[in-house]
């Protein structure tokens, strides 16, 4: 089993490509890997696809999509002030979908 992270962000961010890819795999490593381990089979495909942009009055958009053994997820977000805690925020979404599955 392999996880593919896709980090698309917009052109203003990219400085802040080496931040969030760290804050995502803090993430992936903290809050999605006890919920991952009801998916983990030999052949499991895991991918998530993050983009994130600043809209018109600068404040963050983001979206996640996640697929863990062919089951998808999708959270997104408008209008977040703070880049950490949108990141963090994203994630607390998928983690609150991947527990309500038995």
């Amino acid at each position: 089993m392999d996880l593919q992270v896709n980090v698309n962000l917009g052109d203003e961010l990219k400085v802040s490509k080496e931040v969030v890819e760290r804050l995502v795999n803090e993430n992936v490593s903290t809050k999605l890997d006890n919920y991952l381990n009801k998916f983990k089979k030999e052949d499991s495909k895991w991918a998530l696809k993050i983009t994130i942009n600043k809209n018109k009055k600068w404040l963050f958009n983001w979206n996640i999509n996640a697929t863990f053994d062919w089951e998808a997820h999708r959270s997104e977000r408008e209008d977040f002030k703070n880049l950490d805690d949108l990141i963090n925020h994203l994630f607390d979404h998928i983690k609150e979908q991947l527990s309500d599955k038995k």
